[in-house]
C-alpha cells in the first residue's frame, strides 16, 4: 500500500538537499530556492510539473514502477534510497544485481561534469544508459533505441549502419571483440541470463556471429586507439578511458584526444555542431 505522506516528505527532503550543480544544472544568478525547483526535478524525471507537485503534496495517484524508477534516477538516489522510495510508493524494489539499469549517483555526478567530452555509461551488454551531449554527437543518440537494438554487440551483427563509423580494417577485430566478450559474459552469468538470451538471438539472426561464436575465443582486446569516421568532421582518433562501478556492473567510457592534435580540434568542432546534422 502506498504511503502518500511518507513518499511526499521523502521527495521534498531529497529535492531540497540537491543543488543544481549536483545534477549538472546551472545555478543561475537569481536562485532563491533551497535545493532544486519542482520544475527542475520534473524535467530530470521526465514527467509533468503538475504530476510531480501532486506527489510532493501527497495528493497524486499511485505512481507506477516505471515512474518511481524515473524519480529515483532523476533525484540521483542511491540503491538504498531507490529501494526505500519503491516501498513508500507501494511497490517491491527491483532485484539488485548486474542486470539493473539504475545508475549510481557517483557515476552520474562524473558524467554531468563532462559536457565538453564524449562519454557514456553502459551496461555489461553494451547498452547505453546515459550519454554526455558530445557523446551523443559522436556515437548517436542512444535514447532512440529499444529492445535488443540497445546493445552495441547486437547492432554490430544485425545492422550494417552500426559499423559505418568504424574503419574497414578494424571491423573484423571488433566483431571478434563483441563475440568473445559475450561468450565470457554467458559463462559468468549463466545459461538463463540476459547475456545468454542475447547470444541465442544473435545465433539465430547472424551467420557471421555464429561463425565467430564457434571459434570459442575469449579475451580478445579492442585496439587501444579508437578510430571513428564521423559524417560531419571526418576521421577521429581517440583514446577511451573506462571507470567501472562494480556495484552496478556499469562502465563509464570517456573518449579523449591528444591536446593540440587534429582530432582534438575536430572534437571542439563537433561540440559546436552537436547532433543537428545526425539522423
Amino acid at each position: 500500500m502506498i504511503d502518500r505522506d511518507g513518499l511526499a516528505e521523502f521527495l521534498r527532503q531529497r529535492r531540497q538537499a540537491l543543488q543544481p550543480e549536483d545534477v549538472g544544472l546551472p545555478r543561475g544568478p537569481r536562485r532563491r530556492t533551497d535545493g532544486l525547483r519542482r520544475e527542475e526535478v520534473a524535467a530530470l524525471c521526465h514527467m509533468s510539473v503538475d504530476y510531480y507537485a501532486r506527489l510532493e503534496r501527497g495528493t497524486g495517484p499511485q505512481p507506477s514502477e516505471h515512474m518511481i524508477a524515473s524519480i529515483a534516477q532523476g533525484l540521483h538516489l542511491t540503491l538504498g534510497e531507490r529501494d526505500h522510495v519503491f516501498r513508500l510508493a507501494g511497490h517491491n524494489p527491483p532485484v539488485r544485481g548486474w542486470t539493473g539499469e539504475h545508475v549510481g549517483p557517483g557515476m552520474l555526478r562524473i558524467l554531468d561534469r563532462l559536457d565538453d567530452t564524449p562519454a557514456e555509461i553502459v551496461t555489461e551488454l553494451g547498452e547505453t544508459l546515459r550519454q554526455s551531449p558530445l557523446g551523443a554527437a559522436l556515437l548517436g543518440d542512444a535514447s532512440t533505441r529499444s529492445g535488443p537494438q540497445r546493445s552495441m554487440g547486437y547492432r554490430w551483427f544485425t545492422d550494417p549502419a552500426a559499423r559505418a563509423p568504424y574503419p574497414a580494417d578494424e571491423q573484423e577485430v571488433l566483431g571478434r571483440v563483441y563475440a568473445a566478450g559475450l561468450r565470457e559474459l554467458v559463462t559468468l552469468r549463466g545459461a538463463d541470463s540476459p547475456a545468454a538470451r542475447l547470444a541465442d538471438l544473435l545465433l539465430a539472426r547472424s551467420v557471421e556471429f555464429a561463425a565467430l561464436w564457434a571459434r570459442h575465443e575469449v579475451g580478445v582486446k579492442p585496439p587501444e586507439l579508437k578510430r571513428f569516421d564521423h559524417p560531419s568532421v571526418g576521421r577521429l582518433e581517440l583514446n577511451c578511458q573506462t571507470l567501472l562501478d562494480p556495484d552496478h556492473s556499469h562502465r563509464l567510457l570517456v573518449y579523449t584526444a591528444v591536446p593540440g592534435s587534429e582530432s582534438h580540434e575536430k572534437l571542439r568542432l563537433l561540440s559546436v555542431i552537436g547532433t543537428q546534422t545526425l539522423s
